[in-house]
């Protein structure tokens, strides 16, 4: 087996998403246009997806690392809107995109139009997500956003599975695609909820933290690997088993957090940076199948299709907003909505990586040996989708916000919020260490005693520092001054560590066990002055 391509793909990737973050142009959308460029390179490979490596290898830990960084109590008080866009979005536009398609296409079967319709219908989890956090929207858009690609990629896929059933001629109803759908969204859930307890008892058991990091590299796959097993939604018990990990995750021992963030930021980085270079990678494996249809004819399509797709979330967002709040109840607990955020939910509709791995999956022919309809021409169209919302709204997305001019987070009251939080804390800590001191036990030296006081005073003294004024000669605050001199001074005993392993007076073990320690004392300062 071939290995390079692969490398190049992750090597080239990385450097692309690593030098995107210096410039204005989101990160996703530079890697698109890179793979577009590179796809015409000579000499460089063809980088077909295969639906078979995509959905259970790459879509898994990127929703396990979407899900574990999202907030579980915040998506569970925006479940309505949520579950309007993850579920009733996804098969509406699977629909109108799909009846769309059957009139704008001669020829196009209604079967193979919906099959269409459901390849495209599911927005991007990672789009979304990235445009998110670089535009900081408010946190209300963004759990909705977050919350809808965690799960329309079920529904997709469920709503795929039926249409496709039906365009090979399998024989498939209404009331059996709702049948299927909805064994697999109990299913999948199912799944989760039975796995997620034992998962969570076998991390906070295990005891080394390089144990419970191999567990959680290891839990998506598992999960999704299981429910697919019982013909269950994978994406919906990975999602249920990640959330409820993620709410759960100060159980785990410390050591495992930090290793975890590291880790996953780190695979998470490493993906997500691949799977949007494979979308520009796609165009030649794309054209290649296009021969037979003219390139005006092709234009069209696509670019009424694209219209289509931008068009009907709209027209599902609008009145799934506002409808549900001619209820006093609704209004009373939701408060005042303006029409700015909906309108932002409707224009972040990027698709991505899964509706052209969806694509890819639709098979060469049907029952009887015959070509599956339009299969090249349904390629073409969803690359071309997909490319569209991905330059056309996510180039636009951010400059959009700003001109909507949505309220900025109040950092002073958030600042506030965290040394309340610390001070309360503190005040609990404080009385559990006069206690224990208390106890003939726990006898320690005054100094030592007295450090864990101090230990303890910094860090509860150090958020309200935040709240303070900046130096007037240097213009950092406390918190900057205390975090640049601890580094001043850890960097000093490291030089002279590393000095004293190059004379010979210590070993290289011994060096990397004192820079251990030095680190975590870093580490601990950084953490202490943010």
């Amino acid at each position: 087996m071939d290995v390079m391509p692969l490398l190049l793909l992750v090597a080239g990737s990385a450097a692309v998403a690593a030098a995107g973050r210096r410039v204005p142009v989101p990160v996703p959308l530079l890697l698109v246009a890179v793979g577009l460029a590179v796809s015409y390179v000579p000499g460089v490979p063809d980088y077909t997806l295969d639906p078979h490596i995509v959905l259970p290898l790459l879509l898994p830990p990127l929703l396990y690392t979407a899900a574990t960084d999202s907030s579980y109590l915040d998506l569970r008080a925006q479940a309505r809107p949520v579950a309007l866009l993850s579920v009733g979005y996804v098969l509406f536009a699977t629909f109108v995109v799909g009846c769309a398609a059957y009139l704008i296409v001669p020829g196009l079967p209604l079967t193979a139009a919906l099959v269409l319709g459901a390849v495209v219908a599911p927005p991007d989890a990672v789009a979304a997500t990235a445009v998110a956090r670089r535009v900081g929207l408010p946190s209300r858009i963004t759990t909705i956003l977050q919350g809808e690609s965690l799960v329309n990629d079920a529904t997709a896929i469920t709503a795929f599975k039926v249409a496709l059933a039906a365009a090979v001629g399998e024989g498939a109803t209404w009331a059996g695609g709702i049948g299927e759908f909805l064994i697999a969204a109990v299913g999948g859930v199912g799944v989760g909820l039975i796995l997620m307890v034992p998962l969570h008892w076998l991390r906070t058991h295990l005891k080394e933290a390089l144990l419970q990091n191999t567990l959680s590299l290891l839990i998506p796959f598992v999960a999704y690997a299981v429910a697919e097993q019982v013909h269950a939604s994978g994406v919906l018990a990975v999602v249920v088993v990640a959330l409820y990990l993620g709410h759960r995750a100060w159980e785990v021992d410390f050591a495992t957090r930090l290793q975890e963030e590291a880790v996953w930021k780190m695979v998470a980085f490493v993906l997500e940076s691949a799977v949007f270079a494979l979308i520009g990678l796609q165009l030649p494996v794309v054209l290649k199948g296009l021969g037979e249809y003219e390139g005006a004819d092709a234009a069209w399509y696509a670019l009424a299709l694209f219209l289509v797709v931008a068009v009907a979330r709209f027209v599902w967002v609008y009145p799934a907003t506002f409808l549900p709040r001619l209820s006093a109840r609704v209004r009373a607990r939701e408060g005042e909505l303006s029409w700015k955020g909906p309108f932002v939910i409707g224009w972040a509709g990027m698709r991505g990586v899964v509706s052209l791995a969806i694509a890819f999956s639709i098979p060469l022919t049907v029952h009887g040996g015959e070509p599956f309809p339009e299969r090249n021409l349904i390629l073409f169209l969803t690359f071309t989708t997909v490319i569209g919302t991905l330059v056309v709204q996510g180039v636009s997305l951010p400059p959009l916000i700003r001109l909507l001019k949505f309220p900025a987070h109040d950092v002073q009251a958030e600042t506030l919020a965290e040394a309340n939080a610390q001070a309360q804390a503190s005040r609990v800590a404080e009385l559990r260490l006069d206690d224990l001191l208390a106890d003939e036990r726990n006898a320690l030296p005054a100094p030592l005693a007295d450090r864990l006081r101090m230990v303890l005073e910094r860090r509860r003294n150090a958020v309200w520092e935040r709240l303070g004024q900046v130096n007037p000669v240097t213009g950092e605050t406390v918190d900057d001054t205390y975090r640049r001199l601890s580094r001043e001074m850890i960097s000093a005993e490291r030089e002279v560590f590393v000095r004293l392993r190059d004379g010979r007076y210590i070993d290289d073990e011994m060096l990397r066990t004192l820079l251990r320690r030095l680190d975590l004392e870093e580490a601990a300062a950084y953490r202490e002055a943010t």
